[in-house]
């Protein structure tokens, strides 16, 4: 599987307006400190950093009193009146919230730009999402934000949290979405009445190296919206909380080891949606997307928090960072044919259409053959998907190659079903056995890189020397080395996100919210909205 050496990344209004790559990989973040970082690291856990976790505890803990007064006879569905005993609680709150903020290194925090008024902008869009301490805008505006409903039975947090007004949504009622984007249009058309609701579209964290797709929720309302930018300058990005690198309470630590920590709040002109985009949520969010990536000076890409089940799939088989699936995903997701397709249902069409690939064996589809194939036009799309299997530049691809790359993006934590899909494509009739060149394409496949070298993989699983190796074989060889793609397919020891490969040029250079298991919609399947 490879890239071509020059892709073109469109964006969701087809302005062509993403930036070139290459860029980070936004769902990684990697720490490396110099041994003078450390060092001042050691004396600042030893001296300061009790001290600030501390203090922070305690103004947590002091906030909660004037919270629960606050939200003592409030009802989920009306505005109270304002009383003076709940403005002098909102002053503290919001006094004591900074004072937390302050002892945690945010001395400073610089505010550009003019908020515009709930009645102006009953919505706030921010971004780039990368920590939790984004909560620092939240804090100071008390504006309300979309939370899990268990959040309001932790202990302190709940009441805290309860306070603002948030819209909760529940992952146990299957109408929750439904629910959740119809309270935030009856808030966002209460003329003002409600908090503003500020909200953060990328709908997960990323390391601020590029703007990923907005997600629609902030803009189905189709009221007037002020984009929000945020910015961290300081020299040691301890801030950063991605899906893979420093972990929470890591991240914690080293940022409160830290003498200070600055942030930037930005708010940008306040955006009236056109009827173009009042009818077209998807319109709406890229052209603010790009607004917003203007100003940051940042690249967009179309990837999404879809994206890091990719990047995060646990098993022997561990997607590399610098992987075409990524970009595999993308297309496909935009092309239809990784949505709508039921729970439970995606082994049995994954295995038919593996048998319609086995079908075509000996055959290499040109991109007509393969829009015939996906029962799709041929598009500009569609030509760059094409191409990601075009290995010899011919204009032909295997399509069974296709099929394993499906595989991988529906299922990315069951990494053992697709390479049985993929043996079962690949195996010769007679003795159900493949060689070696049919294991290297399969493996290059299922990682997403223009070459892999499994010499020394095939030879460890052939132990009789025959040439070829079964299903079973191969199982036998997982059982007995799980990790065998990091003992045999990695360059370096060290970097087990790196195989071997051939440098491709992909926009990704090598620097959790709870992981569903993604559906997909697959070819000869009706599509879904969504």
């Amino acid at each position: 599987m490879k890239l071509p050496n020059k892709q073109h990344h469109s964006s969701e209004n087809g302005d062509g307006s993403d930036l070139p790559p290459p860029f980070r990989n936004p769902f990684v973040h990697e720490l490396r400190f110099t041994p003078l970082e450390k060092i001042r690291i050691g004396v600042m856990t030893v001296t300061v950093f009790p001290v600030r976790l501390f203090f922070a505890v305690l103004l947590m803990l002091l906030a909660w009193p004037f919270a629960f007064a606050a939200a003592l006879g409030r009802s989920e569905l009306a505005v109270e009146t304002e009383t003076w005993w709940r403005r002098i609680c909102d002053i503290a709150l919001r006094g004591i919230m900074r004072a937390m903020w302050f002892c945690g290194g945010f001395h400073w925090v610089t505010v550009k730009g003019e908020p515009a008024p709930p009645s102006q902008a009953p919505i706030l869009t921010l971004a780039p999402h990368s920590s939790y301490f984004d909560a620092i805008p939240v804090t100071m505006t008390m504006a309300s934000i979309v939370m899990k409903t268990e959040s309001k039975n932790i202990p302190v947090w709940g009441t805290l949290i309860k306070f603002i007004r948030p819209v909760f949504v529940s992952r146990s009622d299957q109408d929750s979405r439904k629910k959740t984007v119809e309270e935030i249009k009856r808030r966002a058309h209460a003329g003002g009445e409600w908090p503003q609701i500020m909200i953060f579209p990328e709908g997960t964290c990323t390391n601020r190296s590029c703007l990923i797709t907005f997600k629609p929720g902030a803009f189905i309302p189709a009221v007037p919206v002020q984009p929000v930018v945020l910015r961290y300058p300081n020299k040691m990005d301890t801030i950063t909380w991605t899906w893979q690198g420093p972990g929470a309470f890591e991240i914690l630590w080293l940022t409160l080891c830290q003498f200070h920590n600055p942030i930037e709040i930005e708010y940008l002109p306040l955006y009236t949606p056109s009827e173009e985009e009042k009818n077209n949520p998807a319109l709406f969010a890229n052209n603010v997307r790009s607004i917003m990536a203007k100003a940051l000076e940042l690249p967009i890409t179309d990837l999404s928090f879809d994206d890091c089940q990719l990047s995060l799939a646990k098993g022997p088989m561990r997607v590399p960072s610098n992987s075409s699936l990524l970009q595999f995903n993308r297309l496909a997701r935009r092309l239809g044919c990784l949505t709508g397709l039921r729970a439970g249902t995606t082994d049995t069409v994954l295995e038919q259409q593996a048998s319609k690939a086995r079908k075509l064996w000996g055959y290499r589809l040109g991109l007509g053959d393969f829009a015939h194939y996906l029962d799709l036009p041929v598009t500009d799309m569609l030509t760059e998907l094409h191409s990601l299997f075009n290995q010899h530049g011919d204009g032909q691809i295997d399509i069974r190659e296709y099929v394993i790359a499906l595989s991988v993006a529906c299922q990315p934590s069951k990494a053992m079903d697709t390479l049985r899909l993929a043996f079962g494509m690949y195996e010769a009739k007679e003795d159900r056995a493949i060689v070696e060149k049919d294991l290297a394409s399969i493996l290059r496949t299922a990682l997403g890189v223009a070459e892999v070298d499994v010499t020394e993989l095939f030879s460890a699983i052939d132990t009789l020397d025959a040439g070829k190796i079964t299903h079973d074989d191969f199982c036998r060889f997982v059982e007995q080395h799980p990790d065998f793609a990091q003992e045999y397919l990695l360059s370096s020891r060290t970097t087990p996100s790196t195989p071997h490969t051939a440098p491709l040029v992909n926009g990704f250079s090598v620097d959790h919210y709870d992981m569903e298991e993604q559906t997909c919609s697959l070819p000869g399947q009706k599509r879904k909205e969504d």
